[in-house]
């Protein structure tokens, strides 16, 4: 059977097995891969995608489905706009290669390839919605198209929907001589299907139904980038969105019970009592009816075509009551049924507002518009929006998995790197996300100035209690690396500007003779002091004898 796409290696890498040490235990799957076991014979496999993939594609359309809520959408929203925010025109995502340990030249090619795939995928114009569709979905595929000349790199990254494709890890299995079955080598694709992996019901039995046919894509050709949060026990990749699924259930169905309760409740409503006599009950009957019918006065708007129609012979639970009443009643009377008395309780449904909200990470905080904005110290923010910071960046590196291998792939093929060294670049290198989300700045602000505080006050004892190094380490929590770092940039500085450093040193000399001057007028004062207290004393005693 071909591979559809690409293979590092050629066409006889397209059937490669690769090889794992042999164990009883299947490789560990973190991204959702639906693992088969092959058979023997050329075709003597398939994959069932009925049962696993039937149920994710009923999980992706749920959590588009609840998406569209206007409170689950709002949610999404600060999520997003947070995550991918647009604050100037500085890029959105940039690449830092400052502790890749490699030649200028080979940084500045790594940043460029890195540029031309944010244009590739339209980063700038669409990663708001890129962003949105990974978050939602729980997942994001790519095909990568290479040109025909591998080192001209890839060429076109096309979007795959999610409910289309699936990623199958195939278990190469033998059999010990004592007949324990044994893994001893994987392989991964990609099985694609058109019409998607949802069965057609069969119209002769409806019962039965046909399994999904798909092709084969090679594990090159597709970037999947999931969204990291599996589920321990079925091993399936899950939304963000899933553990806000019977929250924002409850909610709909809450306000649904709210709208119908006030729709019956909120009209006044007559009661009429109708004086029929002794007349007898069929002629009771009609007479309530004639007196209904010529005293009611129903029109309905329509909201479909706009017009105003007569319902007269509908009845709703909206209308007034007719009740006859015999002779030796009172007569005919009209009375008032008043409506419901709590009609603006709404605690229940902030209630599960709340609960929405803490389902998605968001600080509750933002549900009460009329709390503005305020720029204060970092002492003034809520713990809530620290967390929200944190599970920000959480999310963002998931995200930056597309950039790794999109950048790997486009690296492989140019020639510039090879497979081994990329193992060490991606430990090296980060993604830089653009921010807006002040509450870290601050706190970082007030950090350092606690510290600066700290080290002003500790200077004057340095070389007596404590050492340069030791407030490197302890205050400032400088690792080796750092300090060393550091000491090369000021050594570079003193050359490249040694009238800084004069500066400093005139600066210091300053303080220092200032500190004197200031020791030394409170050494006189004291001495005044005590010049005062003796003659005080010494008067006394004279004027004692």
């Amino acid at each position: 059977m071909e591979f559809f796409g690409f293979t590092f290696g050629g066409k006889k890498a397209k059937t490669a097995v690769e090889q794992v040490i042999p164990s009883v235990i299947d490789p560990e799957m973190d991204d959702g891969t639906q693992a088969v076991s092959s058979s023997a014979g050329y075709y003597g496999y398939y994959v069932d995608m009925d049962g696993t993939v039937k149920d994710e594609v009923q999980a992706i359309r749920r959590y588009r489905e609840v998406s569209l809520f206007p409170d689950v959408d709002i949610a999404i929203q600060d999520i997003v706009n947070e995550a991918i925010p647009y604050e100037d025109d500085s890029p959105l995502v940039e690449l830092v290669s400052d502790r890749l340990e490699t030649s200028d030249a080979i940084k500045e090619k790594i940043n460029d390839e890195f540029k031309y795939i944010l244009r590739l995928l339209k980063f700038n114009e669409k990663a708001p919605d890129l962003f949105k569709k990974w978050y939602v979905d729980g997942r994001l595929y790519h095909n990568v198209l290479v040109d025909k000349n591998p080192n001209n790199g890839i060429v076109e990254i096309r979007p795959i929907e999610a409910t289309k494709i699936k990623k199958v890890r195939e278990l190469i299995k033998d059999k010990t001589p004592e007949g324990v079955e044994i893994i001893k080598g994987v392989k991964e694709y990609y099985v694609y299907s058109q019409n998607g992996f949802v069965a057609q019901t069969n119209t002769a039995t409806p019962q039965a139904a046909t399994t999904a046919q798909g092709v084969k894509l090679t594990d090159d050709s597709v970037i999947f980038t999931p969204s990291g949060f599996v589920d321990m026990n079925t091993g399936a990749v899950l939304s963000y969105l899933s553990k806000a699924l019977r929250a924002a259930n409850q909610l709909r169905m809450l306000e649904d019970a709210v709208v119908i309760y006030r729709l019956s409740r909120a009209p006044e409503r007559r009661i009429f009592y109708v004086d029929v006599g002794n007349l007898p009950k069929a002629k009771a009957e009609q007479y309530v009816k004639d007196i209904m019918n010529r005293y009611r006065n129903k029109l309905v708007y329509d909201a479909k075509t706009g017009e105003v129609r007569d319902d007269k012979k509908y009845m709703s639970m909206l209308e007034d009551f007719w009740m006859p009443r015999r002779d030796g009643g009172k007569g005919t009377e009209i009375t008032t049924l008043p409506g419901g008395q709590n009609l603006g309780e709404l605690t229940d449904i902030e209630y599960f507002q709340n609960k929405l909200y803490m389902a998605l990470n968001i600080p509750v905080s933002r549900l009460q518009p009329e709390q503005g904005f305020s720029l204060g110290r970092s002492t003034e923010i809520s713990r809530d929006e620290v967390k929200f910071q944190k599970f920000i960046g959480k999310i963002r590196r998931k995200f930056s998995e597309l950039f790794y291998d999109l950048l790997k792939m486009q690296l492989l093929l140019k020639g510039i790197i090879n497979d081994d060294d990329w193992e060490e670049i991606k430990e090296l290198i980060t993604f830089r996300f653009q921010k807006d989300n002040f509450f870290s700045e601050l706190k970082n602000q007030d950090l350092m100035m606690a510290r600066l505080q700290v080290a002003q006050m500790a200077d004057m004892y340095i070389g007596k209690y404590f050492s340069v190094e030791q407030l490197r380490r302890n205050l400032f929590q400088m690792s080796d690396d750092e300090i060393e770092e550091l000491d090369k940039q000021m050594d570079a500085e003193k050359e490249e500007h040694p009238e800084w450093y004069a500066q400093l040193a005139a600066f210091e000399q300053q303080q220092e003779m200032a500190q004197q001057q200031a020791e030394m007028g409170m050494q006189q004062q004291e001495m005044g002091a005590y010049q005062d207290q003796q003659n005080q004393q010494q008067q006394n005693q004279n004027q004692g004898a």
